[in-house]
């Protein structure tokens, strides 16, 4: 296998806190020896597990980008035990151009994995964090959102894994988390995921859904800050009841979250997925958050080159709790109009104690 491309501007095994990049070059018409340059933080005190916290996968989703930004200017090597490694902008050149996608070849990163290194700008980036990053990390969390397309309740969520004890630990890390919802989360397609290639790999991996539609709202950051704490708690990396864990809070020390709850949901299923077949002006007719019945309606998709004709009707397929639905108000054949998610366990213990 080549070697990346990639060069790191820090050292991941230096003690206290680092800012750097992680260099990769690219020439263009605008710059013939240039670099797109990926900015990284790593945090490490003694020995301990290392978290990788990533946000900005695709560019247009911006809680993990918002939340991670802030703790990398604010966590101190005396705040862990062990090692954090946070990169806010997965995909630098998506992000930069608030795009799903990069704008320099169309790379979905999301999809990209294991990437290459003598590929694309996003194959490459892929690459180096299949081969450099994820190898060392023992616990992986990779922020997402909605996006310009999609809102969500806010959910963190892990996928079912053939290894029981993998399972068992990341349910715990996405139970820590402390996410008003907890999804054990089905893709329709998972090739290509850093998803897949963290759990592949072994990891403790937890992804997130924190709302949507191009924007991150005060709420949404809330919760993805408030997470981070927890599942850097749940792996032994950030003490529980430490002043800085609670004051973001407003709390006199962490202990003092520990009430909060989640609600639990589960896609058994490719039902839960609800894809328009016609193109139009779509009309949903249930909120995020609202129980669904089986067979009741969901969304009418109007004709927007006529006026007079009926719309077209959905809906849903199986009961249970609307999770997300499709953000524009124009919608295409293709697009995910709505998802169903089961409704589980209501009122869960979540976080970690002290979260």
């Amino acid at each position: 296998m080549l070697p990346s491309p990639i060069q790191p501007t820090l050292d991941f095994e230096a003690e206290g806190e680092q800012h750097g990049f992680l260099r990769l070059p690219h020439s263009h018409d605008a710059s013939a020896w240039g670099a797109i340059m990926i900015p990284i933080t790593v945090v490490k005190r003694g020995d301990g597990p290392t978290a990788l916290l990533t946000g900005g996968n695709h560019g247009d989703e911006y809680e993990g980008p918002i939340a991670l930004s802030k703790l990398a200017s604010t966590l101190k090597a005396s705040d862990v035990t062990g090692r954090v490694v946070v990169v806010p902008f997965m995909n630098y050149p998506a992000f930069r151009a608030g795009r799903r996608t990069s704008p320099i070849d169309q790379g979905n990163l999301n999809r990209s994995f294991p990437g290459r290194p003598d590929g694309t700008v996003t194959q490459k980036i892929a690459d180096y964090f299949q081969r450099h990053l994820l190898p060392l990390a023992d616990f992986v969390l990779d922020i997402h959102a909605g996006g310009r397309t999609l809102d969500f309740v806010p959910f963190a969520a892990i996928h079912k894994l053939p290894d029981v004890e993998q399972q068992a630990r990341a349910e715990a890390a996405m139970r820590a988390f402390g996410a008003p919802y907890s999804m054990r989360m089905l893709e329709l397609d998972s090739v290509g995921l850093f998803d897949t290639a963290a759990e592949e790999a072994g990891k403790v991996f937890v992804t997130t859904e924190l709302g949507g539609g191009g924007t991150a709202t005060a709420a949404s950051v809330r919760i993805a800050e408030r997470g981070v704490r927890g599942f850097l708690a749940n792996a032994g990396i950030w003490p529980v009841t430490s002043e800085r864990n609670g004051a973001i809070d407003g709390t006199a020390n962490g202990a003092r979250s520990a009430s909060r709850t989640t609600t639990l949901l589960d896609m058994p299923g490719s039902d839960c997925y609800t894809t328009s077949e016609h193109d139009g002006l779509l009309e949903v007719c249930k909120d995020l958050g609202d129980t669904v019945e089986t067979g009741e309606l969901i969304a009418r998709i109007h004709d927007a080159t006529r006026t007079g004709a009926r719309p077209r009707e959905y809906r849903a397929r199986r009961g249970g709790l609307l999770a997300a639905r499709h953000f524009p108000g124009l919608v295409h054949v293709g697009d995910t109009i709505a998802v169903v998610a089961e409704v589980v366990e209501r009122g869960i213990a979540a976080g970690y104690a002290g979260a």
